[in-house]
């Protein structure tokens, strides 16, 4: 894995010309926890579907996201349930926690060539996400879990998909994510990628398949801690 102590340079950056996002845990701090409140309402969809106790609920939500990339692809294959109706409810969230960002929002607003956010969440909830954080309006476009007709990453048609829709040349383009899984294709793709992680840069948050494996680390070209400080770096050594 590359270095958190790797600051970027213009430089590095300078055959960039598409810059893709991922959402939950990438445009904001994972401290901030929004996934904590769509996670508890997902597994209180799989209660209620199933008639599960929470507790066994959870166990199987989460065997499906590892088995299927989502607990929605999951629960797709499995019970056939309508995938408007689980977004609408793992989505119903109190936004009010994300803080605005207004110094991200001129980092990306700066930063040449299109931007994309580029999530397995729903469109509805990637809006409402950058609009509390104040960086909405500098995105050319949103590509989210239904365009990809709910195959999620790390699946690579779903970047295949992407990428063809919106014509974007792979050798010009960088992603940002949480995940390492989620950057293997992208970097196979030619992408320049980049992983944010939490501040103590030890992944005791995420559950043992989220943890980087020896082929994922080497599909990491930059780590940071901070995606406004990482941008703001990349526009000042201009």
């Amino acid at each position: 894995m590359a270095s958190i102590d790797r600051l970027p340079t213009a430089q590095d950056f300078a055959h960039v010309s598409d810059w893709v996002f991922d959402l939950d845990n990438t445009l904001y701090p994972h401290h901030v926890n929004l996934f904590g409140q769509i996670d508890r309402n997902m597994t209180a969809f799989v209660a209620t579907l199933l008639g599960m106790e929470p507790g066994d609920a959870k166990a199987l939500q989460k065997q499906y996201y590892r088995d299927h990339g989502t607990t929605l692809q999951g629960l797709m294959l499995h019970h056939g349930i309508d995938p408007n109706d689980f977004l609408e409810k793992a989505h119903a969230i109190d936004y009010g926690i994300v803080p605005a960002d207004p110094a991200l929002g001129e980092a990306i607003k700066a930063l040449p060539g299109r931007k994309f956010i580029f999530t397995n969440g729903s469109v509805m909830h990637a809006e409402k996400t950058a609009r509390a954080l104040g960086i909405l309006d500098h995105f050319d476009d949103i590509f989210d879990i239904v365009a990809a007709g709910y195959l999620p990453k790390p699946a690579g048609d779903t970047y295949h998909k992407f990428m063809g829709l919106h014509s974007v040349d792979t050798r010009h383009a960088a992603m940002f994510e949480d995940l390492p899984r989620n950057l293997v294709v992208p970097k196979e793709l030619g992408m320049t990628t980049v992983l944010l992680v939490p501040r103590n840069f030890e992944y005791e948050f995420a559950e043992a398949w989220e943890k980087t494996s020896q082929e994922e680390d080497d599909q990491i070209d930059f780590v940071t801690e901070n995606l406004t400080a990482f941008l703001t770096q990349i526009i000042a050594s201009e």
